[in-house]
This record gives structure tokens, C-alpha cells and sequence, in this order.
């Protein structure tokens, strides 16, 4: 509308002045309703012709979309383990810290496996006393069998002594008797050294292998029994935690509630322009916006970054090639990210916020540098120009949005 009417001022307005004071007609009796069009018929053709054109001019060089939202990050509360809720920390709606509790889960069946890890490694403990004293009682029975073979070898030597000085002295028969009694007292000596080195290695590598063991299932208890209480792994605000004792929740399927990382949507605005602006949107680009969180504010911006592929393009692997005759969704847009020009710009925009925006191109370097034509320094003279066109537009939005918003769509 806006741009029809600054046309008309450009044709219609001149034709009807010439046709009533250079030709003599009047409005209302040579000028009708019905005669209009033949007496206005050039102003009209050329008013419809320049609006077309001011308007493709317009939105082609300041490209502008209804489709800006703040954009914000949500994480799902979920917990490691299934189970039924116990204790809650937090309210419905609460600011928390990285590390802060958040809810609880039953923990019985984990206070359970660390109380039998705990007794098993005091069980441990306890055989580590028991093969201590086996140590010092197979040293003792070491030397116990050291003594016996060697007063049988003792009397084995005194008897074989005698013998040599005297047969008659000594019967053969003992002296046979005596050689397998220090042959038997020498292997029990051998047997009470493989017990006491079997004590041993029990002691210096078996219990303490058991007792490794037994910490680690302690610490795999106590990080079971960890996991029953969820904590916030960010700071950020938890919304809507409608979660009560009683409720069961699982790592898939059934968060237990929503965070959202602390200034989450509050830097930028995401906005998604026509494919047709692609070699006109450039980073660096100023930019206005205004949103419906804030009505009756332009906010400048400027272009932070753009997204160098549509998302509607993307594939996956599947089972079936891919038809672009069966795209039946709408065709992408380019993402470009808008920052505020002056900080704090968007203190006051909550994020998920809708917003408008318009996007402005300046040629103020291409005509700085002073090496164009005349037909070319006076196209991008108009065409930065005309950003003041929709930059009028834009405000009108902005103060026409509340009443939309209000009024014409039912308050909603």
C-alpha cells in the first residue's frame, strides 16, 4: 500500500493535474467513477508499473521475513537408570546452579548391593587376618618338620657310624628304617614349605586381588547408588517440573523435565529468508527487527553469520533414492543469524520470541570508491535509497502489531 502510494504521487497525481488544469476537466462532472480510467488511464498504467518494479526493487536489495524466532536450547532431564521417584529438590519453575539436586529416585536395591560390597570387603579383610596367622603357622610347621628331619638324620649318621665300627652292633633292618623315616621327614619338610609359600601367595596375591575386586564392586555400588539422585549438569532454569514422588521415569522415553542452559536464546535471532536473496544477503549486513515480546521497538541488528546450506536439501540414507519431484514440504531458506548492533539489544525479548525482520543493503563503498557510470552510480544511489521505504514499512508494522496481535486476531 505504502508503495502505491508514493507511485501514484509520481503518475497519477501529475495526469490528473494536467488533465484539470491544462485540459480543463473537473472531478466530478468530465471525471466521473465511470470515466476514471480513459481520462487517468496513463497515470494508472504507470503507477501499476512502478509499484511492481519499486516493489521487486525493494524486496529484492532489503530483502525482509516474518520468519525470525530467538531460537533457545532445551536439555531433557533424563536420569542414567530407570526407577520410581522418591524425593523432589526443586519446584515447578526454579533457577538452579551446575550441581544442584534436582529429584531422587528409590534407592533401595542400590543401598542394598553397596551394604553386601561393604561385607564382602570386610570378608576380605577378615581372610587377610586368617592367612596372616596361616603364615606364622606354617613357619612354625616348617621348622617343626626341619627339626624332625634332621634328628632323623641325626640318628641315621650316628647309627651308620656305629655300624661302620662295628656290623654286629647295628641291624641292617634299622638302618633301612631310619633312611625312610628321614626320607619321610624330609618331604614333610618340602610339604611345609609348599604351605607356607601357598599362605603366602595367598597373602601377598590372591586376597589382596580379592580385595581389589571387592572395592571396585564398592565403588560400582556407590556410583549405582550415585545415580539414583539426578543433579543439573548446567546452570540454566528448569521449567514445568510437574515431576512427584511416586512417578516412574526412564532414560528413553520419559524425561523427567526440561533445562535450559542459562542464556539460551537471548544472543541472536534466527531468520529465514527467500532462496531468490542468496547473492544478496552478506555478512556484516544491518539489519532491523521487531518482535511481538517487545511491540512498538525496532531493535538494530546486524547479519553475524548465514547458514551456507537450506536445510530442505538434506538426505538421509535410506532404503529408497531420493525423488526432488516428491518434495512436497515448502522450499527451504537461507538461515542467517542476527546479533544486536548495541549491547543489550534483546535484554527484554524472551527467547522463543517472534519477530520480524528487514535486512538492508548498502552500496556506500561501491559508490565511495568513485569509478562508476552515470547509469550505474544512479541505480545504487536508488537503490539505498529506497531502503528508507522499507525501513517506513517496517515501523508501521511495529506499530500496527499490537493492534493485530490484539484486536484482529482475538487477542491471542
Amino acid at each position: 500500500m505504502l508503495e502505491l502510494m508514493l507511485c501514484s504521487m509520481l503518475t497519477i497525481l501529475p495526469d490528473y493535474l494536467f488533465r484539470r488544469y491544462a485540459q480543463g476537466r473537473r472531478w466530478g462532472h468530465e471525471i466521473t467513477l465511470f470515466s476514471v480510467w480513459y481520462e487517468l488511464r496513463w497515470g494508472i498504467t504507470m503507477c501499476l508499473i512502478l509499484t511492481v518494479l519499486l516493489i521487486t526493487t525493494v524486496f529484492y536489495n532489503h530483502p525482509a521475513t516474518t520468519n525470525v524466532i530467538a531460537y533457545f536450547r532445551t536439555v531433557p532431564i533424563l536420569p542414567e537408570a530407570s526407577g520410581r521417584v522418591a524425593e523432589i529438590y526443586i519446584g515447578i519453575s526454579e533457577d538452579v546452579r551446575k550441581g544442584d539436586k534436582l529429584f531422587k529416585l528409590d534407592s533401595a536395591k542400590q543401598e542394598a548391593a553397596l551394604d553386601v560390597a561393604n561385607k564382602k570387603l570386610l570378608e576380605v579383610d577378615a581372610s587377610t587376618e586368617v592367612a596372616k596367622a596361616e603364615v606364622l603357622a606354617s613357619e612354625g610347621q616348617v621348622q617343626q618338620a626341619v627339626g624332625a628331619y634332621q634328628q632323623a638324620l641325626d640318628e641315621l649318621e650316628t647309627k651308620q657310624e656305629l655300624m661302620r665300627r662295628n656290623a654286629d652292633v647295628v641291624a641292617r633292618r634299622e638302618i633301612e628304617r631310619l633312611q625312610n623315616a628321614v626320607s619321610g621327614r624330609e618331604g614333610g619338610v618340602a610339604a611345609a614349605k609348599a604351605a607356607k609359600q601357598a599362605a603366602e601367595a595367598k597373602l601377598s596375591t590372591q586376597l589382596p586381588a580379592e580385595k581389589a575386586s571387592a572395592q571396585a564392586a564398592l565403588a560400582q555400588a556407590q556410583v549405582e547408588l550415585d545415580k539414583t539422585t539426578i543433579y543439573a549438569g548446567i546452570d540454566g532454569r528448569v521449567e514445568q517440573f510437574v515431576l512427584r514422588p511416586g512417578d516412574f521415569v526412564t532414560s528413553i522415553g520419559r524425561p523427567a523435565g526440561i533445562l535450559i542452559p542459562e542464556g539460551s536464546g537471548r544472543g541472536s535471532l534466527q531468520a529465514g529468508f527467500g532462496q531468490i536473496e542468496a547473492q544478496i544477503m552478506k555478512v556484516g549486513m544491518i539489519a532491523e527487527a521487531t518482535c511481538v515480546s517487545k511491540p512498538m521497538t525496532i531493535i538494530p541488528m546486524y547479519v553475524a553469520s548465514i547458514q551456507e546450506v537450506i536445510a530442505s536439501g538434506q538426505i538421509q540414507a535410506t532404503q529408497q533414492l531420493a525423488d526432488p519431484s516428491r518434495q512436497t514440504g515448502p522450499s527451504g531458506t537461507i538461515l542467517a543469524f542476527l546479533e544486536p548492533l548495541y549491547e543489550g539489544g534483546l535484554d527484554d525479548v524472551p527467547p522463543g520470541s517472534n519477530c520480524i525482520a528487514n535486512v538492508y543493503t548498502s552500496n556506500h563503498d561501491a559508490l565511495a570508491a568513485g569509478n562508476l557510470g552515470t547509469v550505474r552510480w544512479l541505480s545504487l544511489h536508488v537503490v539505498d535509497a529506497l531502503a528508507l521505504v522499507h525501513a517506513l514499512i517496517l515501523r508501521l508494522q511495529a506499530v500496527a502489531l499490537p493492534f493485530k496481535v490484539l484486536i484482529f486476531s482475538g487477542g491471542h
